[in-house]
């Protein structure tokens, strides 16, 4: 700073303004407070700028903008109103203007919503339930005279009453009975019908209270209770929620109790597991707390009263003609055969229909766990293994089971499912003569179905080198066919693949027939059919010592893919 510029500032007569805010709030304080001659504030509207006068800055260096003569504090600004054709100026023309009454809104046109597009829901049958309709919750005072009738029934038949009666005469008497006592007592049916309540009583007393209509309706494949309020049953391959429930968790100990009293097992907190079979074969899971710690958990898998045949399965689009009779001519012609797959992809159906070519003069053992398949020949033996019992005595092991058959002169062996150990018997004995066995395996493909064979050898405990083990595998097993379920529920044959033999220490295989997908539709249906890969299977020779003719055109040609 200059000498100059310092004594000017210290005398007080540096004639500059200060910049900024601050000096602008400074400078209008000064002319707001000084006084006219004649005693009179200062006039507040400053003098109007030239129309050629350019605009004075602002203290922050910002072009200002004069406010419009004769406006004052708190008066409203015109609003120019809208062009016509523009939305909302109805609304907008109700602005005030100025000072005075505030005018009355236009009234706004109804406003009409888009038309929604329906949700696609899942095709779920009704099931009648009398503790509530399908669409609403449970109905206390409908659970209430179910449960009063209930009781009444209990002391109104007389033990042992029932017994001696087919199950239709069974039914007959409990709703006869039930009539009479809600007629008697004056039960109030709680807003349900009577035949619900009755049907519902019939169930609680006869079956397996609320679970008796899904495992009446022919459509239901599998039954899953996961809580009191959580029941789902699978249809088509796909899992809905039923609107079923029971009471409490007392309620469904009941039904537990009754599953396993006639079967001769015990369930409690020391054996909180068990698998176990209805009267018509349906197989059934239980796990109780601790092993299922929040609830009690059923799981029902049902088996058709009518089994699926061949012609069924080519009409529901399981596999094709072709293949089917390729498949009967390898049952017929004493092939070793594997079905894998799966979870619930059909193994058992499978397996079953293909039982349906075996010759009525052969002998056949079954071995499962628990007893599953119904063949339709009259020469079968069945041998089913049974658990340890809590003692931890008196188990009987498939592996002995196979080892027993052997004894029995079976023309055929079939094992529900090898799951263990008795993998090695079991091919031990289609290496000793006993050709023509059918066994199912759980696997993803051809190719793991062998390594998982080869591990379950393993586990019998006897110490062979993996080849020793891969030839015996070779040697003994003819066809695997392995069975999918496709993303829209379907189950379908994707492989029937040959085990042509041994290449060093690899076990070869060709496919035979191959599922070939063409396209798959907006609501997710799979669309495709087995197609054949061209190659002959290397034990086509065994077919003409059986008898059987091989069609020239059986296997076509590759041209597909």
């Amino acid at each position: 700073m200059s000498d100059d510029l310092r004594d000017r500032r210290a005398a007080g007569d540096d004639e500059r303004q200060p910049f900024g805010w601050a000096g602008a709030r400074r400078r209008m304080g000064e002319h707001a407070g000084a006084q006219q001659p004649d005693g009179q504030l200062p006039p507040t509207d400053p003098p109007r700028q030239a129309d050629d006068e350019p605009p004075k800055l602002r203290p922050s260096g910002q072009l200002g903008r004069q406010p419009a003569v004769g406006r004052r504090w708190g008066d409203v600004e015109q609003v120019p109103p809208p062009p016509p054709g523009i939305p909302g100026q109805a609304r907008m023309s109700g602005v005030r203007t100025g000072p005075g009454p505030l005018p009355a809104a236009a009234p706004e046109p109804p406003r009409t919503e888009a038309p929604q597009r329906p949700m696609r829901t899942a095709p779920t049958a009704a099931v009648p339930t009398a503790t509530g309709s399908l669409k609403g919750g449970p109905n206390p005072q409908a659970e209430a005279a179910k449960i009063r009738l209930h009781e009444l029934l209990i002391e109104e038949l007389e033990h042992g009453a029932l017994e001696g009666l087919a199950p239709e005469q069974q039914r007959d008497a409990v709703v006869k009975a039930a009539r009479e006592l809600i007629a008697q007592e004056g039960i109030q049916l709680g807003g349900t019908s009577r035949e619900e309540l009755l049907e519902g009583v019939a169930d609680e007393v006869l079956g397996l209270g609320p679970l008796e209509p899904l495992l009446r309706d022919p459509s239901v494949s599998e039954v899953m209770v996961n809580d009191i309020d959580k029941v789902y049953f699978e249809r088509e391959g796909r899992i809905f929620r039923s609107p079923a429930r029971f009471r409490d968790k007392q309620h469904v100990m009941r039904i537990i109790e009754r599953i396993v009293a006639p079967l001769g097992r015990r369930i409690d907190e020391s054996s909180p597991m068990v698998d176990a079979r209805l009267p018509d074969g349906s197989r059934v899971n239980i796990t109780i707390p601790p092993a299922s710690p929040k609830a009690p958990s059923i799981t029902i898998r049902k088996f058709r009263a009518d089994k699926m045949r061949m012609a069924d399965l080519i009409g529901v689009g399981a596999l094709s003609e072709a293949t089917a009779e390729f498949l009967a001519m390898c049952v017929r012609a004493h092939m070793n055969i594997i079905i894998s797959g799966g979870t619930g992809t059909g193994k058992t159906t499978m397996l079953n229909a293909l039982s349906a070519f075996i010759p009525n003069t052969e002998r056949i053992v079954t071995i499962e766990d628990p007893s599953e398949l119904r063949l339709q020949q009259d020469h079968v033996i069945t041998l089913e293994a049974r658990p340890a019992s809590i003692e931890g005595k008196n188990q009987i092991k498939q592996r002995d089971l196979v080892r027993n058959c052997l004894r029995m002169r079976p023309d055929r062996i079939i094992v529900g499912e090898v799951r263990g150990e008795e993998a090695f018997d079991m091919l031990q004995a289609m290496n000793t003569g006993h050709d023509g066995s059918i066994s199912t395996i759980h696997a993803n493909n051809p190719r793991e179905a062998l390594a998982r064979m080869e591990n379950m050898v393993l586990m019998a405990g006897m110490e062979l080198p993996s080849r020793a083990i891969r030839e015996q595998v070779a040697s003994a097993i003819h066809l695997f066919i392995q069975i999918s379920r496709l993303q829209d529920g379907s189950r379908k044959v994707t492989h029937v693949t040959e085990v042509s033999g041994m290449e060093g220490d690899t076990i070869t295989l060709q496919d035979i027939f191959l599922f070939k997908l063409d396209r798959v539709d907006e609501d997710g249906k799979v669309h495709g059919s087995m197609k054949p890969t061209g190659i002959r299977p290397g034990f086509v020779h065994k077919f003409a010592m059986a008898g059987i003719e091989l069609p020239n055109n059986l296997f076509g040609t590759a041209e597909g893919w």
